[in-house]
Formats: structure tokens, C-alpha cells, sequence
């Protein structure tokens, strides 16, 4: 593999002021772990935050502002997970931050309808036209949950359509080859789920309309939904093909199955009405998460007036939650879809993740490590080729390992990304020109740093 002069690149001459954390202090952060694997599972409250698919140490974040996060010893990093996505506008937004501070001396939760929750509705439902009406709940899983169970009430038909890949959630229904979360453990199904439910459960290949012909040919008139992450954000940010939505429509219609847009990522991060906007395609019910509830929990599912109208308590379909449309969520989502609307945001933030893809892009080449970006809007996923590499640490190389070792060198040089090569690194309006620059010249020393190791195992 060819080695590449860190003098000899206008990328590589890194300003150092931001770098050097191969030292950093970690003693505060190390004993808060250790206490939190006392009483947390695994110290961690989603399984991704114990670092364990790129090894060494979780980070302890102690405040977040901007582009940046702040461990528990005071370490500094720019943030490109974003709160996986939800923090588009950057951390503690001065706008959203404020008006958190206003509605917590009004109260935190009342349990009771508010003003804020017409108002956040009447945003989203103006934004995306396909969402007629909306039901907030509080995570992205409640908002799939309850959409599946919506489809089967209103189509009287029992089997699920998903794909390979795709994440919608840790609910029984969506846990056979989910996507990143379970992709990181390794692992293609959770155990606890009982067969019986598995079984209501076809999984087919994402991108392949033919198989879902096929299979819904093979089950006529039992299948109630297909759902389907417009852009597959959960398994390394695949576009979909030139025809594969509209293929998804025409095939939902043409066999009463309900289309399902789960745009828990994508919804108001590819642009203001979300993917389905920007591809042009209206399906019958939508989840949306994260961004609406700007930073904080807030999800929702919407869709046809017709369908929404049989949830409780206008319909049967039972479904509740005590902190949904919670006041403090409502706000922030609020304030920051008001500033999403600003002019030119989706244009200026898709600048700004085209010049560090571009720059990635570059960095891989001048490296002469082989990779791939794959990249739309302000989010994308970088992998290894295992063929790149023979031997690496010890062991033989694989996308894994290298994303781990990849991921580590950005750690040592103050940049955070996902520690999962699975999952999306996101780009948020905080992120400055300088502060791209800055990740591109750290990418490339990176890759370098990886080129020579794998040279000298």
C-alpha cells in the first residue's frame, strides 16, 4: 500500500491547537463508567454508546455547545453523531435553548392537551402534505409500533413487509435483520421474540422491487403494510434506485397494502418536507422522530385523514402515552422548525457535507486506502474495502476492524464520529468551513496512519 507524506499535502498541515488527545485526561470519565456499569446494563442505556464495535473507552459527555461535546474531564470533540441525527441546528442553539428555559418555569409536563401541540401539528402537517393528521408519541419505535398496528386495523390484514437492513425500532415486529443497531452487535434477531410474531414478519432485499412482488403475490391480500426507510440510513445510507419508490407505491395500491415512509432519520434532514418530498412520492402513513422534537423526545406518525381518524379515542386503534406532546419537546421542535425555514438552510447545510465528502473522498484517494462514501443531503456512511489490507493489528483485516482503527485515530484527533460503521455521520449547521477543513486534514493523517501500520503489521 502506498504511503503519503504528511508534509507533502495542503490537507495534512493540521492545526495542532485542536489536536493531540492521544494524552487526554480520561480519569473522571473512566470512574463515572465504572460506576454507571454498577447500575446501568453494560453502563450504557442504548447499546451503541458502550463503544464496544470500535473498542476502547466511552466518552462521558459533561455539556455539548455548537459543533462540539465536552467529556466529564473537560476534553473537547467535534460532533458529527449529532444525537444520531437530531441535533440539525448543533448543540444548545441559543433560539431553542431560550425558549426551553421560558416554557420550564410554565412547567415541564402537564399531561393535558397544550396550544404547542396544534401548533407543532399544524408545522409538520403544512411541511408534508401526505401527513393530513399526526399523533405525537415519544420515541421513533412507539412512532413504527404504532403505525404498524394502525395498518393492520385499517387494511384487517396481519403480515408485515420490510427489508433487509432497513431500522424501524426495537419493537418484536421490526427485529429480523434491522440494520444498524443490531448489525453493530452482530447479531440478525433479537432473542425474546416470540416465533409466532417473527412469522407475521417477510423480509426482503432493499432496492428489490421485484421480491416484493413476488412476495406479495405469495401472500395476496394478508400483507398490511411495507414499510421502508425512503433513504437506508440505518445500514450505510443507500439511496433508493431510480424506480424503487414509485415501484413500492404502484405495487401497495394495486394489492390494498399500505405504503409506510419511516423518515425518523430522514424527515426534515434531506429537506423540509423530508425524502418523500424531495423524491416525490405521497405513502399513506409517515413516522417522523428526532429533528421534530429538536433534541429533545418527540416522534409522531401521520397520514391519511381517513386512517389516522380510527386511533382512540376518534377510533378503536388504542394507543397513549403520558409524556406525548410533551410541552418541553413541543417547543424545542417548534423553534426549530422555525429555523429550518430560514432561506437557504438545506442549501448551506448540503454545502457544507459536500465539501467533507469531497474532501473524505480525496483524503481516500491520496491515501491509497480503498474506501466508499455514500452520501446524500447532510448525512452520510464511509466503508472500507476488506480487500485493502491483509493483515491489520494482528488479525485478519476486515471492514470492521478497519472502521475501528479508523475510528480511533479520529478520536485521537478531537473528531467523534459514529462508533458503528453502520451508522450515518451527520452534518449540523454549527459545523463551520474551518471545521470541516480541519476533519478532512484529520482524515487523511488517519488514513495515512492506518496505510502505514497495515504496511508494518
Amino acid at each position: 500500500m502506498p504511503r503519503t507524506s504528511l508534509g507533502g499535502s495542503k490537507l495534512a498541515k493540521s492545526s495542532h491547537a485542536e489536536l493531540a488527545l492521544k494524552q487526554r485526561p480520561r480519569g473522571k470519565s473512566q470512574a463515572i463508567f465504572e460506576q454507571a456499569e454498577s447500575v446501568l446494563v453494560g453502563g450504557v442505556n442504548s447499546p451503541v454508546r458502550a463503544f464496544r464495535a470500535v473498542g476502547g473507552h466511552p466518552i462521558i459527555v459533561d455539556r455539548a455547545e455548537g459543533a462540539r461535546l465536552f467529556d466529564a474531564d473537560g476534553n473537547a470533540y467535534l460532533d458529527y453523531v449529532c444525537s444520531w441525527g437530531a441535533m440539525i441546528l448543533g448543540h444548545a442553539h441559543p433560539a431553542v435553548a431560550s425558549a426551553l428555559i421560558d416554557q420550564a418555569h410554565k412547567g415541564t409536563s402537564y399531561g393535558m392537551t397544550t396550544a404547542l401541540e396544534v401548533e407543532l401539528a399544524q408545522m409538520v402537517v403544512r411541511a408534508i402534505p401526505s401527513m393530513e393528521m399526526v399523533r405525537f408519541v415519544s420515541s421513533g419505535t412507539e412512532a413504527t409500533m404504532s403505525a404498524i398496528r394502525l395498518a393492520r386495523a385499517s387494511t384487517k390484514r396481519d403480515l408485515l413487509l420490510k427489508f433487509e437492513g432497513c431500522y424501524h425500532g426495537h419493537a418484536d415486529s421490526f427485529l429480523s435483520q434491522a440494520g444498524s443497531g443490531l448489525a453493530t452487535l452482530g447479531i440478525s434477531a433479537s432473542p425474546g421474540v416470540p416465533q409466532s410474531v417473527a412469522e407475521l414478519t417477510i423480509t426482503v432485499p432493499y432496492n428489490d422491487s421485484a421480491a416484493v412482488e413476488r412476495a406479495l403475490a405469495h401472500n395476496p391480500g394478508t400483507v398490511a403494510a411495507v414499510i421502508v426507510e425512503p433513504v437506508a440510513a440505518n445500514m450505510g445510507v443507500v439511496l433508493p434506485s431510480a424506480t424503487f419508490l414509485r415501484d413500492l407505491r404502484e405495487l401497495t395500491r394495486r394489492n390494498g397494502a399500505l405504503l409506510i415512509f419511516d423518515e425518523v432519520i430522514t424527515g426534515f434532514r434531506l429537506a423540509y418536507g423530508g425524502a418523500q418530498t424531495l423524491y416525490g412520492i405521497h405513502p399513506d402513513l409517515t413516522t417522523l422522530g428526532k429533528i421534530i422534537g429538536g433534541g429533545l423526545p418527540a416522534a409522531a406518525y401521520g397520514g391519511r385523514r381517513e386512517i389516522m381518524q380510527m386511533v382512540a379515542p376518534r377510533g378503536p386503534v388504542y394507543q397513549a402515552g403520558t409524556l406525548s406532546g410533551n410541552p418541553m419537546a413541543m417547543r424545542a421542535g417548534i423553534e426549530t422548525l422555525r429555523l429550518l425555514q430560514q432561506p437557504r438552510f438545506y442549501e448551506d447545510l448540503h454545502k457544507k457535507a459536500d465539501r467533507l465528502v469531497t474532501g473524505i473522498r480525496a483524503a481516500l484517494e491520496q491515501s491509497g486506502v480503498k474506501g466508499r462514501v455514500n452520501s446524500v443531503g447532510s448525512l452520510f456512511t464511509l466503508f472500507f474495502s476488506s480487500h485493502t489490507v491483509q493483515e491489520f493489528a494482528g488479525a485478519k483485516s476486515s471492514d470492521t476492524a478497519l472502521y475501528a482503527a479508523f475510528f480511533s485515530q479520529m478520536l485521537d484527533r478531537s473528531i467523534l464520529i459514529p462508533p458503528s460503521q453502520f451508522e450515518a455521520v451527520f452534518v449540523s449547521a454549527a459545523h463551520t468551513p474551518e471545521n470541516i477543513d480541519f476533519t478532512v486534514r484529520s482524515c487523511l493523517e488517519s488514513l495515512i496512519e492506518l496505510s502505514a501500520e497495515s504496511s508494518n503489521p
